[in-house]
């Protein structure tokens, strides 16, 4: 275990909606170090978004991150040679670190042409309170609500 505690790096606003929680949208969706490539597609998704829904591409965003957003988990614990999922709240920065990695894994998942099309159409889903990711938040509060009998076993 550490002696200290890691610090926290802080990230610099994106140059276009100067906005830190889309640099870690970007920064999640890039592969191999290609910023650039990463960046063009979440803000053409933006565009797409925006001609679909006729609103702000990135309050669209904000929206539909927001509903993916879980607030309960569970998590396994052994207990005298059985395993209990055990519910228990989300810390702040898991939250989002979820969210955004349910919004990018469904995004990919999906069947259209290109990423910026897949991931406008996960974005717009779970603005809308639908799509896979949204699901995945729904289904981890069921798993919590159904578990909640464990709660006592908490560490």
């Amino acid at each position: 275990m550490r002696k200290t505690k890691a610090k926290k790096r802080f990230l610099i606003p994106d140059p276009k909606f100067h906005d830190q929680m889309v640099t870690r949208f970007i920064n999640s969706l890039m592969y191999d170090g290609k910023r650039n490539i990463a960046a063009h597609t979440f803000y053409e998704a933006m565009e797409i978004v925006a001609k679909r829904t006729n609103e702000d591409g990135l309050e669209q965003f904000k929206k539909g991150l927001g509903n993916v957003t879980p607030q309960v988990e569970v998590k396994s614990r052994r207990v005298g040679g059985a395993t209990f999922q055990i519910p228990s709240e989300v810390r702040p920065e898991r939250k989002t670190a979820l969210a955004v990695k349910w919004l990018i894994t469904y995004a990919r998942k999906r069947n259209e042409k290109s990423m910026a099309q897949k991931l406008a159409g996960e974005i717009i889903a779970a603005a809308k309170e639908e799509g896979a990711a949204f699901k995945k938040k729904e289904d981890t509060h069921k798993m919590a609500e159904a578990n909640k009998a464990f709660s006592h076993f908490r560490f």
